[in-house]
């Protein structure tokens, strides 16, 4: 599990810099492919989108993040604001996380994008059933890439009115 805040990793932990944190967004990102996730932290700093991103490596991984258990039993329990989320993840399938993700109250409502380079029909129907809330196919093209995560970083973190916390 990494952390980035605008793709930088924080030097400190100090509980004042924990609490500035909180009210910031935070971006949990569940992506196994070191390049796409290196493009798409890029991306968000180039859309001057400088929230704390989370990474997850893996299906298991993310779940063990959303639900403080495993190496993250300690975190608490504030959640992450958008999840990125890849389909073709190691240990568990994105599709598995998703529908996990969707049938546990403290999660259900969390907005999740999959971001996937997957453009089978199957994948975008098991996507959409399983509850996303947005399917977006990465572009092979930089520039186009960067613009898709600018607009929905401005859509989910700056104009989306979220659910209330339960």
């Amino acid at each position: 599990m990494r952390r980035h805040r605008g793709a930088r990793t924080p030097r400190s932990s100090s509980p004042g810099r924990e609490h500035s944190r909180l009210s910031q967004p935070t971006i949990l990102l569940v992506e196994d492919n070191a390049s796409d996730e290196e493009l798409t932290l890029l991306a968000l700093r180039r859309a001057k989108i400088m929230n704390e991103v989370v990474i997850a490596r893996d299906g298991a991984e993310a779940l063990d993040y959303l639900f403080a258990t495993g190496a993250h039993a300690s975190r608490g329990d504030r959640m992450p604001d958008l999840i990125l989320l890849d389909l073709n993840l190691p240990k568990l399938s994105g599709l598995n996380v998703l529908r996990r993700i969707r049938t546990d109250e403290r999660t259900r409502k969390l907005p999740v994008v999959i971001l996937t380079s997957s453009k089978e029909e199957r994948d975008l129907a098991g996507g959409y059933l399983e509850g996303a809330n947005s399917y977006i196919v990465k572009p092979i093209d930089f520039a186009q890439f960067a613009e898709s995560v600018r607009q929905l970083g401005q859509y989910w973190l700056a104009l989306n009115v979220p659910p209330p916390r339960d």
